[in-house]
């Protein structure tokens, strides 16, 4: 029932379109400030994997393991990366452009926050990316998507002409030598 009215309610859709606007801004602020302001995730990384040890571990051991073994050898790329994809969710949030998949690649990077041991905002965020994701076209509807997924549509489902060109030689009873 919830489903169907987030995908096609109007209203939904207004309502949705704050929501996103308000995530969006939420995700391009971070990483307007991160890419303009400097930006290392070493400090982080390392606060994180320290509270996955001990008998009060905080962050799981596994999400440790992988901070520790692939995230923070490669630092260089995760200092790209963070500031890179908050400030490009925040923008296709605002712009309600790939609105689905916007929403989803800052539910990703709330998830990896929450498990690295920081609350904040992130839950919030994180349910609200959940909603947006669940009501689809309807989020972006009142944004670029409107236009972009149309044009992207009828790139993919154009109808095949040539079957119209042909001669109908089953309907008719003839046979065609083509």
């Amino acid at each position: 029932m919830f489903n169907n009215w987030f995908r096609t309610n109007k209203i939904a859709m207004l309502l949705l379109t704050v929501v996103r606007i308000y995530v969006g801004y939420q995700w391009i602020e971070a990483g307007w400030h991160k890419l303009t302001g400097g930006f290392d995730a070493s400090g982080f990384l390392k606060g994180a994997i320290a509270k996955s040890v001990g008998e009060d571990a905080t962050v799981q051991a596994w999400w440790g393991s992988f901070l520790q073994h692939a995230a923070l050898p490669n630092v260089d790329f995760f200092n790209l990366l963070v500031p890179a994809g908050e400030f490009l969710v925040g923008l296709g949030l605002i712009l309600g452009t790939f609105t689905t998949f916007a929403a989803l690649m800052g539910l990703v990077m709330n998830a990896a926050y929450l498990l690295s041991g920081t609350v904040s905002t992130n839950v919030q965020l994180l349910l609200m990316e959940v909603i947006i994701i669940v009501s689809a076209a309807n989020a972006g509807a009142i944004g670029l998507d409107r236009w972009v997924l149309g044009y992207l549509r009828s790139l993919f489902h154009k109808k095949d002409n040539s079957a119209a060109l042909r001669p109908a030689t089953a309907a008719s009873g003839m046979k065609s030598s083509i």
